[in-house]
């Protein structure tokens, strides 16, 4: 143990959280080699959970720092859709451990440290003229640098409502919005305006106006990206989806 630097050992460990997961490039900005993360877990350390990944040793992994962790590995990463409303409080009804919604600009697959943990389902998508670096209303959760990335609820429910007919029930879509009039008005038509989806924009105010949200009635259809004057047709699960003009 006395080969080991103690001051690069105690700087590491003033770093690291319990439940933390930390890479090996996070490691190297604090002047520890691959080879010395290496020698510190053979040591005890530290607990390898993968190949450059590591932890404190017998801590369980916690979500947020986990999924704070994969950013630097997905262009545009964050929590989104469904898993986004949630944690903000908008759900039709509570499951155990419920499927962590995760999204990014680009085909990836999540690691098997972090799937094997944490349920989990990830989503290429560009709904929005928008940069992985400038993301459209998404912040840190809760403020904390150290949290992840979390759409807003506005941005929340257009990614929810661009997965109707892909991998979502319509119906379910239905009940939430029954939970989705405290929405941003300003900010859906800030979304809605740089939207890339038709099927998406005109989902929205169909269902706002349906439901009659405070928000629908402050949004101009003639402004957003609706598309051509035709219908909107595709067959899902559901049945047969139209959506008009």
């Amino acid at each position: 143990m006395a080969t080991i630097p103690t001051a690069k050992l105690k700087t590491l460990y003033a770093k690291l959280r319990p439940g933390q997961p930390i890479t090996s490039s996070e490691l190297a900005e604090l002047g520890i080699s691959k080879y010395l993360a290496v020698h510190y877990a053979r040591a005890g350390w530290l607990t390898r959970i993968a190949r450059g990944v590591y932890s404190q040793p017998g801590a369980a992994l916690y979500v947020n720092p986990s999924l704070r962790a994969l950013e630097a590995s997905f262009d545009g990463f964050h929590v989104g859709g469904k898993t986004a409303l949630d944690w903000h409080g908008v759900r039709h009804y509570v499951t155990q451990q419920p499927l962590l919604h995760l999204y990014g600009l680009h085909a990836a697959r999540l690691p098997l440290w972090f799937s094997s943990r944490f349920p989990a389902e990830y989503h290429r998508k560009r709904l929005f003229n928008e940069t992985g670096e400038e993301l459209l209303y998404v912040d840190r959760w809760t403020g904390d640098a150290a949290n992840p990335l979390v759409s807003d609820p506005e941005r929340g429910w257009l990614e929810l409502l661009s997965e109707v007919g892909v991998r979502q029930p319509l119906k379910e879509v239905r009940e939430l919005a029954e939970s989705v009039h405290a929405l941003r008005a300003r900010v859906l038509r800030d979304l809605l305006t740089r939207c890339t989806s038709v099927k998406t924009v005109r989902l929205c105010l169909q269902l706002g106006h349906e439901l009659r949200a405070p928000w629908a009635s402050k949004l101009n259809a003639s402004t957003l990206p609706t598309g051509s004057k035709s219908p909107w047709v595709a067959r899902t699960r559901d049945g047969l989806l139209v959506l008009p003009p």
